[in-house]
């Protein structure tokens, strides 16, 4: 179940297969001898037989929902990959056992009751909120149902639930349950622990050629060469094909001209002030009144206002919103205050505190670029004439290599290359464009393949050819040799650390202390983590030395091996449970999950019941059939 749920399809179907799990544990051991039985019978629950078609309809049914969820068409293979077919004849087995013991028991559901859970479904109800019988019966249309059928499925449904409800009403989890629980998620703890380097492992004796022969051969399955390429590639792009060379002078200086301004420039920039009079009379009584020596923070005082209320900021013209304000405050010379200009909103005074001048990049320095983007501009066209023309040369049987020749190119010949981007050494492959898209097609093709033309995310295209395929393969000892000197050594250094680490645990619970065997190893340092709990924490404790810290009591050791080769040996000091809070959400939450499941395991229970006195057979044949063509739903 952990690896069907790696995948975005896996949890999706798995979803289903968990919603209906309870209805699984009594179908496992059912009889699959049905001889004497009609081809459309696949399966016989007491007196009540499930046809091939009643299963073939359940499961498409299902399959189409996965589908809508998963945003894609899943095949029938995936499908009964992570068992949706045992799952659906799982549900039908179980309703025909519910549906005969309601039958037994002379249970009936009136159809008021019937008409009043449809009536209120939300599924059926108008924008109103009220029962829309035309949505009704487009749904059923729909889900390819009439009404009738619809109707005897409710009624079945009801049925069942009447059943199965009540045996899971009023469950409460024990408060033991809840106790442990909380005790498992809560438990914090204090660690007080060293680190074994590598070095204390000691001198690591050199292994004779015989033991390294042996650990190879004991573990050669882990030492395989895997398969490579030789790709033949041509790759356009807009970079490739230009060539900023060709751009004259004049032309770069054209285009400079034309966009200096915009990218190379910094506009010019001024503070602007703004004080709105009601009238024209108002605002030249203020023009006035500064004519005859009055400062402009006067005249904003007098007006009831602070000069934070009039200013515009600092701004280009064009962040100015009225036209005829921007054409006067960027005519203005610094400090100067404006006659009225007229506004939408009336006349104002404007007034230019500080002028911020523009400043543009000289050509000198931007002619590399501009000439680059001229260039890689032409190469567009440039690119979709050699593209037509090496295709016609593909087409006519010229080999890549030829094609690139005709059209003045030259391809790039990758001597090896496996399906991760990197050569025989195991370093990467420069350069390599397209990297993840060329390596994909070209492993999925092979050698004298005529493959199709890849366009690449920024433009341009990528042609390849497989030129020769090295199958992966295992190594030789002697192509080995160094990878298993490495290894050998590295579980000869882990073997005597964990060593150590035992007479470590040893000396400890004889009554050593930590510092002390610290002392004695090198001086190494001892350190404390507080507050570790099961679900992480503790500064410098990675997670499996966590899991061992939990796997013992308070004062117990224990030691853990660490990423690069180290041991960690750690004493558990202390332990502390916080008091339960009964009402708090995660709590609630987790208690929640447990007693679903202990009310699917009572579920369970029952209909494994049901089905063994009822009596259950399925015809294998049958259900092979009804599963065994891809795609035959």
């Amino acid at each position: 179940m952990r690896a069907a749920t790696q995948g975005w399809i896996g949890r999706t179907i798995m979803g289903l297969v968990m919603g209906v799990i309870i209805l699984s544990f009594a179908i496992w051991g059912i009889r699959t001898d049905f001889s004497g039985y009609g081809a459309n019978r696949l399966a016989q629950v007491g007196g009540e037989e499930i046809s091939v078609n009643a299963f073939r309809d359940a499961y498409q049914t299902e399959l189409q929902r996965i589908q809508r969820q998963a945003k894609r068409a899943i095949t029938n293979e995936e499908a009964k990959h992570f068992g949706l077919d045992r799952q659906v004849l799982s549900r039908l087995v179980s309703d025909a056992a519910l549906n005969q013991q309601a039958d037994a028991l002379g249970l009936t559901v009136s159809d008021l009751q019937i008409a009043k859970a449809i009536a209120k479904d939300p599924s059926f109800k108008g924008a109103g909120g009220q029962f829309d019988r035309a949505q009704f019966e487009e749904l059923l249309r729909n889900n390819g149902l009439t009404e009738k059928a619809f109707v005897r499925e409710q009624r079945g449904d009801i049925l069942r639930h009447e059943l199965v409800d009540p045996l899971t009403a009023g469950l409460q989890l024990p408060k033991a349950m809840l106790e442990a629980i909380h005790r498992f998620q809560s438990e914090a703890r204090s660690v007080d622990f060293l680190i074994l380097p590598t070095a204390s492992a000691g001198a690591v004796a050199a292994p004779s050629d015989d033991e390294l022969r042996k650990y190879f051969e004991d573990r050669k399955l882990g030492y395989s060469a895997p398969e490579y390429r030789s790709l033949v590639t041509l790759t356009l792009t807009q970079d490739s094909v230009a060539k900023p060379e060709t751009v004259s002078d004049a032309d770069a200086q054209k285009r400079y001209d034309e966009i200096k301004g915009d990218k190379f420039g910094t506009p010019e920039k001024r503070s602007v002030d703004q004080l709105l009079f009601t009238d024209e009379a108002a605002a030249k009584a203020a023009r006035d009144k500064l004519d005859a020596g009055a400062n402009f923070e006067d005249i904003v005082k007098d007006q009831g206002l602070a000069l934070k209320d009039v200013s515009l900021g600092t701004v280009t013209r064009g962040q100015l919103i009225d036209k005829d304000v921007a054409d006067v405050a960027f005519e203005l010379p610094e400090s100067a205050v404006s006659a009225p200009v007229k506004t939408r909103f009336g006349y104002v005074l404007v007034r230019v505190s500080k002028i911020e001048p523009s400043s543009v990049k000289p050509f000198s320095e931007v002619e590399d670029e501009i000439k680059r983007d001229i260039a890689i501009s032409r190469a567009r066209g440039e690119i979709a004439r050699l593209h037509d023309a090496i295709e016609d040369q593909r087409t006519s049987g010229k080999s890549l290599a030829e094609a690139a020749k005709s059209a003045g190119l030259e391809v790039r010949s990758i001597a090896s290359v496996d399906a991760a981007g990197k050569d025989q050494t195991g370093a990467p492959v420069a350069d390599l464009t397209n990297g993840p898209a060329l390596l994909k097609a070209a492993f999925a093709s092979d050698v004298g393949v005529d493959n199709e033309t890849l366009t690449l995310p920024q433009g341009g295209y990528q042609w390849f050819e497989v030129a020769k395929i090295e199958k992966a393969r295992q190594k030789t000892f002697e192509e080995a040799r160094a990878e298993v000197q490495k290894a050998w050594r590295d579980d000869e250094t882990a073997r005597l650390l964990s060593a150590k680490s035992a007479d470590i645990a040893k000396r400890l619970d004889g009554g050593e202390t930590l510092d002390a065997v610290a002392a004695a190893e090198g001086n190494l340092e001892v350190k404390h983590a507080t507050d570790v709990k099961r679900s992480g924490g503790g500064k410098d404790l990675p997670a499996n030395a966590v899991a061992q810290v939990f796997n013992v009591g308070v004062g117990g050791v224990g030691s853990a091996r660490l990423d690069d080769g180290g041991r960690l040996v750690f004493k558990v000091v202390d332990a502390v449970v916080p008091p339960i809070d009964f009402a708090d959400p995660s709590l609630v939450s987790i208690g929640g999950q447990v007693k679903k499941t202990y009310g699917d395991d009572l579920v369970a229970q029952y209909l494994g019941s049901l089905q063994n006195d009822f009596g259950v057979r399925v015809n294998a044949q049958a259900l092979a059939a009804a599963t065994g063509g891809a795609d035959a739903f």
